[in-house]
């Protein structure tokens, strides 16, 4: 009751009795509840903030890519297809970018903020918008996403309201991938008005144009969005979207607590496999136990990440590392396949090709060789490097987070048959992560989702003007023709003949051998039998304007 006490003193009277009715329903065990579509997921890492400039961890993209929109979007298929902007231009030299905006799309009209009519976005709105990115006292983790656009005399970026519905973008220099960084949630448009009432606490008073508007937080507890009724797309056969009511997030922190809630009916959607439940639900092949066949769909798609083992490749005459045939053996001395069947049931893709996913439109394992099992080569590398089955050679310490600890005791094992002795390290995420940045760990076990979809993003991990700790090359990784071919790939603009200086600098990389590919990872979403329309994809983005909860299909 002190919640709604609260709500009835901050909100209007229409709004509350609205409230009450959504939240009784997301709140229930059966989404027949009022005739609603209530579609419920827990977010068990929490939510920190719903604002779209610090959309930088999956649990806040995926709830701002309900809340709001950018100029672009990315589709299942990873083709780039518009949003607020109905078509663009690119000037043959790869510079300007001329956005065409549309004319039907408003910002929300919320329980906390209510425009005097309705409020429509213009050019402006993405000049603030894109300027907040990169605001000094905003310090938005996104800031590095512009850092291409040119700037003009007085230092401002080159963002331009042409006209209320022409935006235009000028870049300092060429970036192919640009029209897929705009895609991300941090491109989010925003009314300034809101933002400048609320400052720092838009983050709990979101309004973007999304598909779903806030309704109600109660940080910890409960977020719930509703159906946005001014929603400007609409489905091939014309009707509005979303179709669902609302949305209803939990944070339950305890994994098996949320895949009993999920069995039980409570929640609609799991995405992911956790080593608790994961014999439960999988076969050792990586396919739905049969016996819940009849209860839950399962849907599993290539996703973008690369799961690997970085070498510092810093000058020290004491590691052992920087020698590339050792670096090679352990490459070669464990089976990536049977590490996947039976410590992640075939959840994910043995990683014997570059550093670019399966997925991505330049991966082909026929021209990118990495490495399979093969332990005669690596004790025979071993040998070239002066320790025949490893004699003479000191122990390897490998730095690894405690969510991995299993699949390096795996490697750690394996390697031990051929005279590589390895210790584990564990360390706190946050602490591995801190000491990547600073090249403390020479040995360590990381991870690279893409940010947008272009296999600049993972090739850029091994640029020598990336180096940390602004950059994202955590190896240390410097090869002059590497650069100069990353360089050349970058005035490219046809995607098909870029991809093809990308297969060729992967090449490069695994000759080199800076890094361990482990496997390409898996998207896997878990629902219940009513859900329709939910779909998956590459980047794993939580998609769910076109979603529906079926009522008459028994639970």
């Amino acid at each position: 009751m002190l919640i709604f006490q609260k709500m009835v003193r901050k909100y209007y009277t229409y709004i509350i009795v609205a409230a009450v009715s959504i939240i009784a329903a997301a709140c229930g065990h059966n989404s027949k509840d009022n005739g609603k579509m209530i579609f419920r997921y827990n977010e068990s890492s929490g939510i920190q903030t719903l604002d779209p400039a610090f959309a930088s961890g999956q649990s806040v993209i995926w709830v701002c890519n309900q809340l709001y929109n950018g100029l672009v979007d990315i589709d299942d298929s990873l083709n780039i297809v518009p949003a607020i902007a109905h078509s663009w231009e690119i000037s043959d030299d790869g510079t300007v970018y001329t956005f065409h905006l549309r004319k039907d799309v408003f910002f929300h009209n919320t329980p906390f903020y209510r425009f005097d009519g309705q409020r429509r976005v213009d050019a402006a709105d993405f000049v603030y918008s894109f300027s907040r990115i990169l605001d000094g006292d905003v310090a938005s983790p996104g800031a590095w996403i512009f850092q291409n656009v040119k700037r003009n005399a007085d230092g401002t970026p080159c963002f331009a309201a042409l006209n209320d519905s022409t935006f235009q973008i000028r870049l300092a220099k060429a970036f192919p991938p640009f029209l897929g960084v705009l895609t991300m949630k941090y491109c989010s448009v925003v009314p300034k008005e809101v933002v400048e009432h609320f400052g720092k606490e838009f983050r709990k008073h979101p309004v973007g144009t999304g598909p779903f508007q806030y309704q109600l937080w109660e940080e910890g507890v409960k977020l719930v969005l509703r159906k946005n009724p001014d929603y400007f797309e609409k489905d091939d056969a014309g009707n509005s979207l979303p179709y669902l009511d609302a949305v209803a997030i939990s944070f339950i922190v305890d994994k098996q607590s949320v895949f009993m809630e999920f069995m039980k009916g409570s929640l609609d959607f799991m995405s992911g496999i956790e080593s608790c439940y994961k014999d439960a639900l999988l076969t050792k092949n990586g396919e739905l136990n049969p016996q819940y066949a009849d209860r839950i769909n399962m849907l599993s798609s290539p996703y973008l990440n690369t799961e690997y083992l970085g070498f510092v490749m810093k000058e020290d005459k004491n590691n052992p590392l920087l020698i590339k045939e050792v670096r090679q053996a352990i490459n070669y001395g464990f089976d990536r396949e049977k590490m996947m069947k039976y410590l992640r049931n075939n959840i994910g893709y043995a990683g014997e090709s570059g550093f670019v996913p399966m997925g991505m439109a330049s991966f082909n394992p026929e021209k990118v060789h990495g490495y399979g099992y093969d332990p005669e080569k690596a004790a025979e590398l071993l040998a070239q490097a002066g320790f025949p089955e490893g004699k003479g050679l000191p122990d390897i310490t490998l730095s690894v987070s405690a969510s991995y600890v299993d699949l390096c005791q795996y490697i750690q094992h394996e390697l031990g048959k051929i005279g590589i002795n390895i210790r584990l390290d564990v360390q706190q995420a946050a602490q591995q992560r801190q000491m990547m940045r600073s090249y403390k760990l020479p040995f360590f076990r990381g991870s690279w989702i893409c940010d947008y979809p272009d296999a600049e993003n993972y090739l850029s991990l091994f640029y020598s003007k990336n180096l940390q700790p602004t950059g994202s090359n955590y190896t240390h990784y410097i090869n002059p023709n590497f650069d100069k071919l990353f360089e050349k790939s970058q005035t490219v603009i046809n995607d098909s003949l870029r991809n093809v200086y990308y297969t060729k600098l992967d090449s490069i990389v695994m000759a080199d051998a800076p890094v361990v590919i482990l496997y390409y990872d898996k998207a896997i979403r878990f629902m219940q039998k009513n859900v329709t329309g939910l779909g998956i994809n590459p980047v794993n983005m939580l998609q769910l304007k076109r979603c529906r909860i079926n009522n008459d299909v028994a639970e």
